[in-house]
């Protein structure tokens, strides 16, 4: 394969992922700020973005260590939402499971929900890409998306309440998630886990430090895998 090709599709990824950048931008600047009015100081709330980087799970979190929660409840609840990692690392596997070593080092740290609807949708859509080809494209999606999340939070906990209400960055959260779950929406398996992690959230909202949400994701998974299993996948 040729550096032209490898250039290529890294600078595709680039381009394809700004948009998402957009979004994602006011979802670190809301991360800044609620860490910042959570009692953290700078250097705890942009160890969140840089190490844990992963903004559900990140918020999770903060809003349970402010309710006072256990330190295991906040641990096991932050590795629940981020259960998810495990499946997007098994099917990103057979697209980049072959490159180099040092690019799946990069691919493991920011593989996140942004980087991986992407680039997943474009595998699908473009199946005889080489891996390598693959590999660079998910590099270039994570190349503007990082700097974006660090740099946003970075600037909501230093701004913290100086940011006017009227900015309404709150949507940032669910309009981001819609982006990029909509579209990843392609078979029966996808449409009836998600149909069943909202009835059960819905259901379970009553319980304590958002546990409803650890509650709909072990039996929604359960569905979309038992659907697979017996070919509504497609």
């Amino acid at each position: 394969m040729s550096a032209a090709s490898s250039k290529s599709a890294y600078l595709h990824g680039i381009v394809v992922c700004v948009p998402f950048v957009l979004v994602a931008m006011p979802f670190g600047l809301l991360f800044g700020v609620v860490g910042a009015e959570a009692g953290l100081d700078l250097l705890q709330v942009m160890a969140f973005s840089t190490v844990v980087i992963a903004g559900a799970a990140q918020f999770t979190a903060v809003q349970l260590m402010t309710e006072a929660a256990p330190i295991a409840l906040v641990l096991l609840s932050a590795l629940a939402v981020n259960m998810r990692m495990m499946m997007y690392s098994a099917s990103l596997q057979p697209h980049v499971g072959r490159a180099a070593l040092w690019q799946r080092v990069l691919i493991a740290y920011t593989t996140f929900d942004n980087t991986y609807a992407i680039s997943m949708s474009t595998f699908d859509d473009a199946p005889s890409h080489t891996t390598r080809e693959k590999a660079w494209f998910f590099l270039g999606t994570a190349t503007p998306m990082v700097p974006a999340w660090i740099a946003s939070t970075w600037i909501g906990a230093v701004l913290g309440t100086n940011i006017p209400d009227a900015w309404a960055i709150e949507f940032a959260m669910p309009v981001l998630f819609l982006s990029l779950i909509g579209p990843a929406l392609r078979s029966l398996a996808h449409i009836a886990a998600a149909l069943t992690a909202i009835v059960l959230a819905l259901a379970f909202a009553w319980l304590p430090f958002n546990l409803g949400l650890i509650v709909a994701a072990l039996p929604a998974m359960a569905v979309g895998a038992e659907l697979e299993r017996r070919g509504f996948g497609r």
